[in-house]
C-alpha cells in the first residue's frame, strides 16, 4: 500500500457520496446533451405556430396589422385567386389585382406595419368561391410566373393552397400546380432562400378523401418538400362534439401521411408526421348546421393538438371572432363578420394559439429528411391479450389480435391481410386498431369446443338446420339441409352458402348453455 495512504480505510459514506456525486454530473451532462439535441431539432424545424385566417375583401375590414391586446399576431390572408376562370392573373378574391388591393386596401402598407411588430403573414391561394390559378393558367410556366409575382411581392416565406371543389378534382391541374410549386421551391433553396409549402384540405372523421390524398401525392410526386397538410376541421357533420370529430379527423389524416410518406419512400416516425399536420377549425356556427364550434372545442382541440405536437393552427377565421349584434336575425345562417355563438371579441384566437409560440418565418427553413424504420418489437403470446396475428390464419368479423405491440379487432373475415399495413382509407384495411397492449395484460383463456357441441365437418354427412359444426377451428351453424358445401365458403358468400359463421361471442354462449344442461 502506497504511503500517501497509510492508515486510510475504505469508508463506504465517502464511495457513495463519489457515486451520487459522479451520477448528478453525468444526468446533468445527459440532460444538458439531451436538452441541446432536443433544442437544436426545434430550430432545425421551427416551433409550431399559430396564424388565423383574414379574409382580406370581406367588409367590414379586418386590422390584422394592428396588436389584439398587446399581441401581435401571424395572419394567413385569404385568398389569392384567378382574374377569371381563363385568366391567368392573381388577384385577391377576384376583386383586385394585387396593384389594385395596394392601392384600395393599402394592403402594402399593412403588411409592413404588421412585419414591423414582429409579425408576419402565409398567402392562401384558392377557397372554394373562385378558381385557383392552376386551373386558369394553361401550363406550368405561366402558373410558376403567377404564383411567383405573389411571392415576390409580399416577400413569402410561406404560402397556403387551399385546394377545394374543382381545384381538388381536376388531376392535369393539379399536376401543373405541384410541379410549378416544385420548381419555385427548388429555385428558392438554389438562393438559399426559403418556401414552406402547405396545402389546406378538406377532410371528414375519415380523414382525407381520395382527391386529398391524391394532391398530396402529386405533390410529394413532383419533389415539392411539404412543410405539411392543414385540415380544414370543419363541416364534420359531427354526431358528437367538433373537437371530437376533429381529434378523429386529425388521427386519420396522420394514418394516411404515414402511407403516403412510406409510398414517396420518404418514411418519418410518428413525431414528425404529426408536425407535418395542422388544423383549422371553423369557429361558431359552421356551414353544417348541427355544427357549432364553440370555447369549449377550442380549448379540447388545442390541448389534444398541443399534446401531439402539430406543427400549426388555424382558425376561420380572425374576421369573424366576434359575437353577432342583436340585429342579425338568425345565428344559424354563417355570417363572415361574427361567429354566431356568445363569446367576448377576439376569445377563440388565444384559446387555439395556447403554446403555439413559432411563427411561420422560423419554421420555413425546415427541410424533410427520411427518418429509418424502427425495429418492431417482437410480440409476446405470454403478455398477449390476444392471439398473435398469422398470416396463414383466417380470421371471422369481430375476431381481435395482438400486432407489433397493438391489438385489432376484425371488420370482417379476412386471411393474409397485415394489420398495420398502410393504407389511405378506412375501408381499404379489415382491421381496426383498438389500441396498445396494456402492461400486466395476460392471455384471454382459449375457447375450447367441446366435440360433442361442435364435431368437425364431414363432407360425406347430411346436415339440418340447426347443426354445429367446426371447420379450421371455426364453428358454423347450417342454415338449412346441407350436404358437400364446405362451411368455409359462407366467408366469402354468406347470402348463398347454408352455413353461417358464429362469432365467439356466440360461441361461447353456446358452450354455456351446453355446460348448464350437462350436454
Amino acid at each position: 500500500m502506497s504511503e500517501r495512504f497509510a492508515g486510510r480505510r475504505f469508508s463506504w459514506l465517502r464511495f457513495s457520496a463519489l457515486v451520487v456525486v459522479c451520477a448528478l454530473i453525468a444526468g446533468t451532462a445527459w440532460y444538458t446533451w439531451s436538452s441541446a439535441r432536443d433544442e437544436a431539432q426545434a430550430q432545425a424545424s421551427g416551433d409550431p405556430w399559430f396564424a388565423g385566417y383574414v379574409d382580406v375583401t370581406a367588409t367590414p375590414s379586418y386590422a390584422f396589422e394592428a396588436a389584439v391586446d398587446g399581441a401581435v399576431q401571424d395572419a394567413v390572408l385569404a385568398f389569392v385567386v384567378a382574374a377569371a376562370a381563363d385568366e391567368c392573373v392573381p388577384t385577391w378574391g377576384a376583386a383586385y389585382t394585387l396593384d389594385e388591393a395596394s392601392a384600395a386596401l393599402d394592403l402594402d402598407r399593412r403588411i409592413q406595419r404588421l412585419r414591423g411588430q414582429g409579425g408576419d403573414v402565409v398567402v392562401s391561394f384558392g377557397g372554394l368561391l373562385n378558381a385557383e390559378l392552376g386551373d386558369a393558367c394553361g401550363t406550368t410556366r405561366e402558373l410558376r410566373d403567377a404564383y411567383a409575382a405573389v411571392i415576390d411581392r409580399y416577400r413569402l416565406t410561406t404560402i397556403d393552397l387551399d385546394l377545394e371543389g374543382d381545384a381538388l378534382t381536376d388531376a392535369a391541374a393539379m399536376a401543373r400546380r405541384a410541379e410549378a410549386v416544385a420548381a419555385l421551391q427548388t429555385e428558392r433553396r438554389e438562393s438559399d432562400e426559403e418556401l414552406a409549402v402547405w396545402l389546406t384540405l378538406p377532410v371528414g372523421p375519415a380523414g382525407l378523401t381520395p382527391d386529398g390524398t391524391d394532391a398530396v401525392a402529386a405533390f410529394l410526386d413532383a419533389g415539392v418538400d411539404l412543410a405539411g397538410v392543414n385540415a380544414m376541421t370543419m363541416n364534420l357533420d359531427a354526431g358528437d362534439t367538433l373537437a371530437d370529430a376533429s381529434r378523429e379527423a386529425l388521427q386519420a389524416l396522420h394514418r394516411q401521411l404515414d402511407a403516403l410518406y412510406a409510398a414517396a419512400d420518404v418514411p418519418l416516425g410518428p413525431a414528425s408526421l404529426w408536425r407535418k399536420i395542422g388544423a383549422t377549425p371553423m369557429i361558431g356556427q359552421n356551414d353544417v348546421a348541427r355544427d357549432v364550434f364553440d370555447l369549449a372545442d377550442a380549448r379540447e382541440l388545442n390541448a389534444f393538438a398541443v399534446e401531439n405536437g402539430l406543427g400549426r393552427m388555424s382558425m376561420w377565421s380572425l374576421n369573424r371572432d366576434r359575437a353577432c349584434s342583436v340585429n342579425y336575425a338568425d345565428t344559424t345562417v354563417v355570417s363572415d363578420a361574427c361567429s354566431g355563438v356568445e363569446q367576448e371579441d377576439g376569445a377563440f384566437a388565444p384559446l387555439l394559439a395556447a403554446d403555439f409560440d413559432g411563427s411561420p418565418d422560423d419554421a420555413a427553413g425546415a427541410e424533410t429528411v427520411p427518418e429509418p424504420a424502427s425495429t418492431p418489437a417482437a410480440d409476446d403470446p405470454e403478455n398477449s391479450p390476444y392471439p398473435i396475428w398469422d398470416e396463414t390464419a383466417s380470421y371471422l368479423a369481430g375476431t381481435k389480435v395482438v400486432w407489433r405491440g397493438n391489438v385489432y379487432q376484425a371488420k370482417w373475415w379476412t386471411s393474409g391481410d397485415v394489420p398495420d399495413d398502410p393504407v389511405l382509407q378506412e375501408w381499404e384495411t379489415p382491421w381496426t386498431l383498438l389500441g396498445p397492449v396494456l402492461p400486466g395484460e395476460t392471455p384471454a383463456p382459449s375457447l375450447v369446443v367441446p366435440p360433442r357441441l361442435a364435431p368437425e365437418w364431414d363432407a360425406d354427412r347430411e346436415y339440418d338446420a340447426g347443426d354445429l359444426v367446426l371447420r379450421n377451428g371455426a364453428v358454423f351453424e347450417a342454415r338449412w339441409w346441407t350436404r358437400g358445401d364446405a362451411p368455409e365458403e359462407a366467408l366469402n358468400d354468406p347470402g348463398a352458402s347454408p352455413w353461417l359463421a358464429l362469432d365467439d361471442a356466440a360461441v361461447r354462449t353456446l358452450i354455456d348453455a351446453a355446460a348448464d344442461t350437462g350436454d
